[in-house]
């Protein structure tokens, strides 16, 4: 690397840093300010409150990582042309394309630095962080009913709940059916079934189970026998983690665990697995995105004028901020699945990318 690499690639990673430390700090004394009547009305200690914050900090500059990187671009490039920096760049013979070189070495660190946390690291303190909101903050939702609740548990085996209150981690009016070729082999129902924390098993209580001898059924439709009784444990499939609060939960996952999630909730038909898509699709595109709007910053704010720089970093600042309505919109008609979740997490990327191609080839620098 030359000395030019050194000094752009310097200056962009040390602004990055210091606009994303800023940024995380403004908008964490503005949360704690609105948020102090619901910890002092929840009684929570301090420690309690800062083991909130230091899961909810790296969640949120994860989220404020491309924009960031965004304002680090342009903040440096622009003071670079107001210095005429970039002037004696290029009129050393260096080419505009050698000089993005830096800037796309930094934009790699960033975008591998931010998928691995986004990927890995930072789920794994999203789920104290969102145990904590659904508790305290969102009108404890972590406690809810949850009515006809039908879903596979394993090929051929179907569970069907009336509706499931998760603070008692009780089921009532159950039924598991299993077919066979098409055909009802056994079918078992209960009032109710409540989760026994020391068996870890579930006990079924006012059970019945009604079984068809497919030897016999398959030629006179004969064959079935019925037992039944007060009370029995069963060991299902399904714990009470299955029915607990999907409120923000993908956030919780790693990338593994989110494929894992998607092909469990598909192959037991239950609704919202696009948020899990979207999700996970929008880690892959988040690398890209640093990258396109790294290209976008040093474009519009590379050229010094008499002016000086207000009008290309205005530019640029309304292009970042169309990209976040445009990925917002996006994900909520993905998420709503109104729109494929892959189209959702790359027509951004896409979008942008063409728009930075046209700036490329007609805004002068």
């Amino acid at each position: 690397m030359k000395i030019l690499d050194r000094y752009i690639l310097k200056k962009i990673l040390s602004t990055f840093s210091f606009v994303v430390l800023m940024l995380t700090s403004v908008i964490v004394m503005i949360t704690i300010t609105e948020r102090m009547e619901a910890f002092a009305r929840n009684h929570l200690s301090t420690w309690e409150i800062t083991k909130y914050f230091l899961a909810y900090t790296p969640w949120f500059m994860g989220q404020l990582s491309p924009i960031t990187v965004f304002i680090a671009t342009v903040f440096v490039t622009s003071r670079m042309a107001a210095h005429t920096e970039i002037v004696a760049i290029l009129s050393s013979g260096t080419s505009f394309n050698r000089m993005l070189l830096p800037y796309f070495i930094s934009a790699v660190i960033i975008a591998c630095l931010t998928f691995w946390l986004n990927g890995w690291v930072i789920p794994q303190s999203n789920s104290s962080r969102v145990a904590f909101e659904l508790k305290y903050l969102e009108n404890n939702k972590s406690g809810f009913n949850r009515r006809n609740v039908h879903m596979q548990i394993a090929p051929n085996v179907y569970l069907f709940l009336q509706n499931y209150d998760n603070n008692s981690n009780t089921g009532y009016q159950f039924s598991l059916e299993k077919f066979d070729s098409g055909r009802l082999i056994e079918k078992l129902v209960a009032d109710q079934i409540q989760w026994d924390t020391i068996k870890n098993k579930w006990q079924l209580k006012n059970w019945k189970v009604t079984r068809v001898e497919s030897m016999f059924s398959k030629v006179s439709g004969a064959g079935s026998y019925t037992t039944s009784g007060a009370s029995i444990d069963s060991v299902l499939v399904i714990t009470p983690k299955d029915f607990e609060s999907e409120e923000g939960q993908y956030t919780t996952m790693t990338i593994p665990e989110l494929r894992e999630t998607i092909e469990k909730r598909k192959f037991r038909g239950l609704s919202g697995v696009e948020m899990y898509e979207t999700d996970l699709h929008i880690r892959y595109a988040v690398p890209f995105t640093t990258f396109i709007l790294v290209f976008i910053g040093v474009i519009v704010s590379s050229r010094k004028t008499r002016g000086g720089t207000g009008f290309q970093v205005a530019l640029g600042f309304m292009l970042a901020f169309a990209f976040i309505l445009l990925f917002t919109v996006s994900r909520t008609f993905s998420e709503a699945g109104s729109m494929s979740p892959v189209i959702a997490a790359w027509l951004p990327n896409v979008s942008f990318g063409i728009i930075s191609i046209f700036l490329y080839r007609y805004v002068p620098r």
